[in-house]
């Protein structure tokens, strides 16, 4: 999942970034208004965390702005304007959920995975698919029980398949939501790791469980390819 944080002090914001990357999430970060604002309106990203006190454009205005073209993006206020009429004013300009400062991170991350569940009507912290198994929480990936060690980014393109699963998935599409903006997206990298993760599902499936359908993308059906 693509998440973009957008965080005026530099240090608080490299630390939440550093730490959800460790998560397996693609992150970018920012720490302009101005900016943030032209990242969301440009590029794709599954949640932003924003910042109100922002220099530049407000983190209100962007939100405000934001609402009236795109209703679905999962935005999280985290503020250190903590009083109830901010957290009123920002969840009813369209804030999907308002965490105050200080924080635990431990609080940020589950909060950001029930926003990403609910983005793709997902209610469990376990996604399953037949005999696959992933843990958002705990990271681990089981086949019928069996731990399968994977890399993140093996983990970041298993959990997407698992979030779409009655549907074809581009190889552009994937780049979106799995990479940061830093990915070269003329690159073979998608490809490199899909091939990866089938090869360690191949194994212990004893099956391929993502098929290809050329011209278009990957999808999960159970083996085999179109």
């Amino acid at each position: 999942m693509r998440i973009l944080i957008v965080e005026d002090e530099i240090d608080l914001c490299d630390t939440i970034a550093e730490g959800l990357q460790i998560d397996g999430y693609a992150v970018d970060t920012c720490y302009h208004g101005d900016v943030a604002y032209e990242l969301i309106s440009t590029e794709t990203y599954d949640l932003v965390v924003l910042d109100l006190n922002l220099p530049g454009m407000d983190g209100i205005d962007i939100l405000s702005d934001l609402r009236k073209t795109n209703k679905d993006m999962k935005i999280l206020i985290l503020s250190a304007r903590s009083s109830v009429s901010d957290k009123v004013l920002g969840l009813d300009i369209g804030a999907n959920d308002y965490l105050a400062k200080p924080f635990a991170f431990e609080e940020l991350e589950a909060r950001i995975r029930s926003l990403l569940r609910r983005s793709f009507v997902q209610e469990n912290s376990v996604l399953v698919w037949n005999e696959i198994s992933l843990d958002t929480v705990g990271r681990t990936v089981s086949v019928s029980g069996i731990d399968v060690t994977m890399t993140k980014k093996e983990l970041a393109l298993l959990e997407y398949f698992l979030l779409n699963q009655s549907k074809v998935i581009s190889q552009e599409e994937l780049m979106e939501h799995v990479w940061n903006m830093e990915a070269d997206s003329f690159s073979n990298a998608v490809r490199v790791h899909i091939a990866s993760l089938r090869k360690k599902l191949k194994i212990a499936l004893g099956y391929d469980p993502i098929a290809t359908k050329i011209g278009e993308g990957y999808f999960l059906n159970g083996g085999g390819s179109l």
